[in-house]
């Protein structure tokens, strides 16, 4: 009775980091307060874990030990050595450690005959198995589709739709038929459970194509929380309650968000499903006159000039100004047109990238002001008056196909306008296709000059070329 007494004070006593971590959530809203935010969630979690320990008496136990400075060294080494460029892979897999860390947890409770002993309770845990075994194997999918291991694309086979159908159908009767399985059988119902759903997030997320990675990674973060809530129910562990709870909800609202920022559905995302253009205004949609596009393999004097004598300027980044790792030569001539007197902004779609956030976190790595960032909704109305859109390695959050054709993966998804700027200058590495497969006919509009090559390369000189009017030379 003591030692339950001490676990529950200590369980209730770690419910005190609960606020730590949402006013931590709340400064990471903002670059200036980003850093101060990371480091209070760190703590609230060593405060948990602490307690925890403490609770249950395990400080004295040397496997945990080993466990804890393991943990600790492979975090510390991942955070270390981890680019910029691989995070959208980290987050991912992290959303799959903590997908698993729950479905083992909830094993070991189910194995366990003084651990979740009622039906409800061992309902939760047959859930944490299942949303959390579904969790890890989509998030390990998403991660190697990210580092291009898999096609980005999306993979379908004959009857995947069906077999998709079947496993979550029985992945389902399992937890349920399990949670009410005699006591000696429910090792063999949590196994089968955990097999189940690890071929269903497997095969789910095959389907889904690079164009919606943001939303996959969004959704299966929600998944991760939920995972850890229902774990820590199945425990009597108001903590994973209540950071599960807090993690499943925030990753829950950025999915909607997602969903509504590409005009798409959580249900057609998961199932791979295109969908059709929306119609626009004859006037966004109208495409101007086929002319010859100014092209240049080399940066000449017309993207120079335009720079020149422009009043205001929108970057406009994507996916392949981490790939090229431009972020400092945008900085660069960021400051080479400030200095200039010219009025700059930044351009960042919702899903820019290959995680929410992902732009965000490049241009701050080279300190651009927050206040610099506007968002779609924000940018679009006033590129009619912006004398040059600048695009730095962005392909499918660009494409005026989005609202022109039918059937493709970026179909009916809001972008950024460019195309109704003033002139456009476009520095990207090539023609080819974004990471969506969508020919971008903007490449063909008479108004774009295209500076082809490395991004870090072409803006660069770029930056230099403004420079060096400043300094007096040519």
């Amino acid at each position: 009775m003591a030692a339950l007494s001490k676990i529950v004070s200590a369980d209730l006593a770690a419910l005190a980091f609960v606020p730590l971590l949402v006013l931590g959530i709340h400064w990471m809203r903002s670059p200036a307060t980003a850093v101060r935010g990371n480091a209070l969630g760190a703590i609230g979690m060593v405060g948990f874990v602490a307690l925890t320990l403490h609770g249950r008496g395990l400080w004295s136990h040397p496997a945990m030990w080993g466990w804890l400075a393991a943990g600790t060294l492979i975090g510390g080494f991942l955070a270390a050595r981890v680019r910029m460029i691989q995070m959208p892979e980290l987050v991912a897999l992290f959303n799959g450690i903590g997908g698993v860390a729950s479905a083992i947890v909830a094993m070991l409770a189910l194995s366990s005959e003084g651990g979740a002993t009622d039906s409800v309770a061992r309902l939760a845990a047959f859930l944490a198995v299942s949303i959390g075994a579904l969790t890890f194997s989509g998030s390990v999918v998403a991660v190697l589709k990210l580092a291009r291991v898999l096609r980005p694309r999306p993979v379908t086979f004959p009857g995947h739709g069906t077999i998709n159908t079947a496993l979550l159908t029985a992945l389902l009767a399992a937890t349920l038929l399990g949670s009410f399985a005699p006591y000696p059988l429910v090792a063999s119902w949590s196994a089968g459970a955990l097999v189940l759903a690890l071929a269903a997030g497997l095969v789910a997320m095959l389907r889904v194509g690079g164009a919606d990675m943001p939303v996959s990674i969004s959704f299966l973060n929600a998944l991760s929380g939920v995972a850890a809530a229902v774990a820590g129910y199945a425990l009597a562990n108001p903590v994973p309650v209540a950071v599960g709870a807090l993690v499943g909800a925030g990753g829950l609202m950025l999915t909607g968000d997602m969903c509504r920022a590409m005009n798409r559905r959580l249900g057609d995302v998961l199932a791979g499903r295109h969908v059709s253009a929306e119609p626009v205004s004859a006037d966004a949609a109208a495409a101007p006159p086929a002319a010859p596009t100014r092209r240049t393999d080399a940066i000449d004097r017309d993207p120079v000039a335009l720079l020149r004598a422009a009043r205001r300027v929108v970057i406009i980044p994507g996916y392949g100004m981490a790939l090229a790792q431009a972020q400092p030569a945008v900085r660069r001539l960021y400051d080479a047109l400030m200095n200039k007197g010219v009025e700059v902004e930044f351009g960042i779609h919702p899903v820019a990238g290959r995680m929410p956030g992902h732009m965000h976190i490049l241009l701050a790595e080279v300190e651009i002001p927050y206040e610099k960032f506007k968002e779609l909704d924000d940018i679009n109305p006033r590129l009619p008056e912006t004398d040059v859109a600048l695009v730095v390695g962005a392909n499918d959050v660009v494409n005026p196909a989005a609202n022109t054709v039918e059937g493709t993966p970026i179909s009916g998804m809001p972008v950024i306008r460019a195309d109704t700027a003033r002139a456009v200058v476009v520095c990207n590495l090539d023609r080819c296709p974004g990471y969506a497969g969508v020919p971008n006919p903007l490449y063909d509009r008479p108004n774009v000059i295209l500076c082809l090559g490395d991004a870090a390369e072409t803006i660069g000189r770029l930056a230099a070329a403004l420079e060096a009017d400043g300094s007096g030379k040519e």
